[in-house]
């Protein structure tokens, strides 16, 4: 049996197991996927040593994105623009390194909260792991201005500076700033900064919301609670990250077993399972 599964630190929490089990079951594929906790210092011996058990393929979650990349022999032109990578595939010696992560908060937007990106004015804090991931995609979807804000300005400037060549080709305008010096309202606001993740609360004021704005933290369960409650308070439209979990995880899944499985299908399971 193929055998996956998910590194991080901390990983208990991870629902990509029983994600990645259901999409198995649906597509009538045999594998098994599993947490692997890995200390920090250790993730290369880890994907190592999982490599040499015959894995298939893995997850990389929290704080390894940024590490993997330099495992890979080869990496994908995401994983490449983003330098950063949450999906592996183990193809003999060979490791391929890719990025998962934005076309699937891409398709969480899109198809799931039914919100068009092309044309929109999108704000995006963070400059981590997790918004290197995700602002490639946001450019080839058309939004019309992305604003990268972080609480370290060159943090920011130095990711849009990766991207400018790939924003100039999609004529999208994207700037940097200071989360306390945020310009403007937004049609999409994505938190991506480690708020959620520490309790500190929304790092950025609610007049970058546009009325009925998409609010998506890409935290989900009780660490996105307080985002989600603080944009329906301000008249947003508030959405977990529980969607794109599950539409990174059916693109991880076709990077592996060369098919897409039914992601909608399995979101709506997995609501009502954590409801």
């Amino acid at each position: 049996m193929d055998l996956y599964c998910v590194m991080g630190n901390p990983v208990e929490h991870s629902k990509s197991p029983w994600i990645h089990a259901r999409f198995a079951q649906i597509m009538g594929h045999e594998l098994r996927y599993e947490k692997r906790l890995v200390p920090i210092g250790g993730f290369a011996d880890a994907v190592r040593a999982f490599q040499r058990e015959g894995g298939k393929g893995c997850n990389v979650t929290v704080p390894f994105k940024f590490e993997s990349p330099a495992i890979a022999t080869k990496l994908t032109p995401r994983a490449q623009l983003a330098q950063a990578s949450n999906t592996m595939r183990f193809d003999g010696s060979e490791i391929l390194g890719d990025n998962t992560d934005g076309i699937g908060l891409v398709s969480d937007i899109e198809r799931n909260a039914g919100v068009a990106i092309r044309g929109r004015d999108v704000l995006l804090a963070g400059a981590g792991g997790a918004a290197s991931g995700v602002l490639g995609p946001l450019i080839e979807a058309g939004a019309r201005r992305i604003v990268v804000a972080n609480r370290t300005l060159g943090k920011a400037r130095v990711l849009v500076k990766r991207h400018m060549p790939l924003a100039a080709q999609h004529s999208v305008q994207v700037e940097s700033c200071e989360l306390a010096a945020i310009n403007g309202v937004f049609d999409i606001v994505i938190n991506a900064t480690a708020a959620s993740m520490t309790g500190s609360g929304v790092p950025f004021s609610a007049s970058v919301l546009k009325p009925r704005a998409l609010a998506i933290d890409m935290m989900y369960g009780p660490a996105a609670a307080p985002f989600v409650a603080w944009a329906g308070e301000h008249g947003a439209v508030a959405r977990d990250g529980l969607g794109m979990l599950v539409e990174q995880a059916a693109e991880a899944f076709l990077v592996w077993r060369g098919v897409r499985p039914p992601s909608a299908e399995v979101l709506a399971e997995l609501r009502r399972t954590l409801s």
